[in-house]
């Protein structure tokens, strides 16, 4: 089945074509209030759309339609689930570029080094989950041979998943994706800033399944969030976002005894170690940093370590580079980087740049502001490294989630592993050497969940994903997490004597 929805390539219609609605029990249809706001394009500054304003009777409604078409899929065999999983994957391709140039308006991601790969990754997340329904498997327990003793899996009942707008589609494909093949009904709010790329894709999907199994509203945090995570018939969370709005989602659910999944900030260090591939290290600091998504990751290697009998070549070597890279508008093919995605990130981003240079450490700017007329008011920002600070600055501890990393010196290996660790984030790493057992060493000993080495790969299905510490709990991206996060396991007794 393919989706029956023709694609839309032009951005600013299909935004206008989405305003005002949430998708409700297989239709877009308004807020109960009728209330909206607006959806910005963080390139130009205009207002291309309005959102649907989400409250508790918005989320009362969904959850209520989800819980009632959950009756029925979870009664469907899990290899069909996975079957109609999988063809939503199918027909979200079919629309992999509509969706790429929407995201790109709102987020002010570039269209070519950004949006499409998102766009691809999502289509792939359904493809991947769709075909885990037979592995939804229980066990037989030798428990007494007068007994027939088993376990099955069986849904939670109805998931919210809560999701930001840095990659909203490819989180939400890690969520919803193997919450539904394991029988679940679930409800999204989607981030405020991006919203409508999210909700195309669900109604792509709502094409292929049952009507009311997957619902999306728009909306704020305290007024759709929180009923979300307080609403008594959700029976699990999945969350990702700030370390701070983890905590209340956390502790919400704590008092509702409801299983919850958080994927929390990061200040990822990168290793450089003396013997390293230099050129392989620039490559990899430019993608760990994600400079072409305006360094808007929690994953984003803010926070480089270089040994000091190379520190200065990969400075220079990584500005070089930095600075080829072009900034515009996110749907310009010929732009590298785009824009921050809202005027508060920028003024959050502008604000530790002036720090870093007050603390005094050496801003090296780099690329170059794009002149275009139409972009004078857009959000961008020119990418820094700072060299002179120490792991003890502000920069180096705290998520700034802007083009902004710190290259700092080390000489002694046991000493940068302490600094690496000297914090209270821990969801990825990365260390860059010749050596196997520097390199085996290291991997066991830095506090991270995600750690590479001589690479610097983003997140996507197949690959267990989650931090430790302040960065969350959970992983997320693979069987395990479809089985330990959507399902429970019942144990099923019968007396045979």
């Amino acid at each position: 089945m393919s989706s029956t929805l023709t694609p839309v390539l032009d951005p600013y219609a299909l935004a206008k074509e989405l305003s005002g609605k949430h998708l409700i029990g297989g239709k877009l249809v308004p807020a109960a209030s009728g209330k909206t706001f607006d959806v910005v394009n963080p390139a130009k500054g205009e207002v291309v759309g309005q959102a649907a304003y989400g409250e508790a009777a918005d989320v009362d409604a969904a959850v209520r339609a989800a819980a009632e078409a959950q009756k029925a899929w979870k009664m469907v065999p899990a290899r069909e689930r996975g079957r109609l999983v999988a063809e939503c994957g199918r027909a979200l391709t079919e629309h992999k570029e509509e969706l790429a140039r929407l995201i790109a308006l709102e987020t002010g991601k570039a269209l070519r080094t950004e949006s499409r790969v998102e766009a691809n990754v999502l289509s792939d997340a359904f493809t991947f989950f769709g075909g885990l329904g037979g592995e939804l498997k229980g066990e037989t327990v030798p428990f007494n041979p007068k007994m027939l003793t088993m376990t099955v899996r069986e849904p939670v009942g109805i998931v919210g998943a809560i999701i930001p707008w840095n990659v909203p589609m490819m989180l939400m494909a890690l969520k919803i994706a193997p919450a539904l093949v394991a029988g679940n009904g679930v409800v999204v709010k989607s981030a405020e800033e991006a919203p409508f790329c999210v909700l195309r894709a669900c109604q792509i999907m709502a094409q292929v399944l049952p009507p009311g199994i997957l619902n999306i509203l728009s909306g704020y945090g305290p007024e759709c969030g929180a009923p979300l995570v307080s609403h008594p018939k959700v029976g699990k969370i999945t969350f990702t976002g700030s370390v701070e709005t983890g905590k209340i989602v956390s502790r919400t659910a704590a008092d509702r005894l409801i299983p919850v999944t958080l994927e929390l900030g990061g200040k990822s260090p990168m290793i450089v170690m003396g013997d390293a591939d230099l050129d392989q290290a620039v490559a990899g600091a430019i993608a760990g940093m994600r400079f072409t998504r305006q360094g808007q990751s929690c994953t984003a290697a803010s926070r480089i370590f270089v040994h000091s009998s190379i520190h200065d070549q990969f400075v220079q070597a990584l500005k070089a580079k930095v600075d080829a890279m072009v900034m515009g508008d996110p749907l310009d093919e010929k732009t590298d980087i785009g824009t921050i995605v809202s005027p508060d990130q920028f003024k959050k981003v502008k604000a530790y740049i002036d720090h870093g240079v007050t603390e005094g450490g050496t801003a090296h700017s780099c690329s170059a502001m794009p002149e275009l007329e139409g972009l004078t008011k857009g959000l961008f920002v020119q990418p820094v490294i700072f060299t002179g600070l120490t792991n003890a600055s502000r920069l180096a501890r705290e998520e700034i989630f802007g083009p902004v990393t710190c290259v700092i010196k080390f000489d002694d290996y046991e000493d940068v592993i302490a600094q690496a660790n000297d914090t209270e984030f821990g969801l990825a790493a990365t260390i860059w050497t010749r050596d196997l057992r520097t390199a085996l060493d290291a991997t066991q000993r830095l506090e991270a969940g995600f750690v590479q080495v001589n690479q610097n790969l983003v997140v996507q299905p197949n690959l267990s994903y989650g931090g430790v510490k302040s960065s969350g709990l959970g992983k997320e991206a693979t069987l395990e997490a479809m089985l330990e996060h959507f399902t429970h396991k019942k144990t099923i007794i019968i007396n045979m004597a």
